[in-house]
């Protein structure tokens, strides 16, 4: 069952500079894309749609059977590119809640998409996202695993404070992976889209320090696993491993 409130928008882009042309790599027979598609309609939130710049990817994503959305090419954050898109996707503003599913995740457990609406239960969270916590020490000094700093508002929530590359925050206690998914209320994707970025953002070149730094309140579901991000050839081999394996 899936609710006429919920849009979930995937952004795919094929000019990534680490592994270009990736949402169309073959990962068991099926293009990246179409993996992360299908994970996010097995989540039955709502509507699935493909915001893109790219008519192969577009023409990818109608074959398989699903809609997408032609989107301009100089968008500069994945949140950019899904609003645009939602102005073609739904014109009457029907949808209450706007869902960005990274387009190169396709190991993301559906179950994991649908926790990520859970914060928004409360009427005081404008996004809400997911974490996980850390396992591997060697992750912590990592600058490219995400640290969400949040004070815990329940056994599997977070308000988020910081998002920082750095590891933080000190002393005892868990550390968390920031896992780049975001459920928006509709209102507050249209007030982010137009804020200018922010000095912290551009420093941490993290783009939801933009909220935060104006005051919007971002709440995280805890979630098991992160799931694999695919951003260069050795990722994608992983990812084709992953998913025949799951087979």
């Amino acid at each position: 069952m899936t609710d006429s409130n919920v849009l979930i928008v995937i952004p795919a882009r094929m000019a990534a500079t680490r592994l270009p042309g990736k949402p169309l790599a073959d990962i068991a027979g099926d293009p990246m894309i179409v993996h992360v598609l299908r994970r996010a309609q097995a989540a039955k939130l709502g509507e699935v749609a493909v915001a893109t710049d790219s008519e192969p990817i577009a023409a990818c994503v109608e074959k398989a059977g699903s809609r997408a959305v032609m989107t301009r090419a100089d968008h500069v954050s994945g949140s950019d590119r899904i609003f645009e898109a939602l102005q073609s996707l739904d014109p009457g503003a029907r949808c209450r809640i706007i869902v960005n599913v990274q387009g190169d995740l396709p190991t993301l457990a559906p179950a994991d998409i649908r926790a990520a609406l859970e914060p928004l239960v409360d009427p005081t969270v404008d996004i809400a996202t997911l974490a996980a916590e850390i396992r591997r020490p060697q992750e912590l000094s990592d600058p490219n695993v995400v640290k969400l700093v949040g004070s815990p508002i329940g056994p599997k929530r977070l308000r988020a404070l910081y998002f920082t590359r750095a590891e933080a925050p000190w002393g005892d206690g868990p550390h968390y992976h920031h896992i780049g998914l975001y459920a928006y209320r509709r209102s507050a994707l249209e007030r982010f889209v137009a804020l200018p970025p922010s000095a912290l953002e551009r420093r941490e070149k993290l783009e939801q320090l933009r909220a935060l730094e104006a005051g919007m309140r971002i709440d995280a579901a805890i979630v098991d696993s992160v799931p694999l991000g695919v951003d260069t050839p050795e990722d994608l081999a992983r990812a084709r491993e992953l998913i025949v394996r799951s087979r």
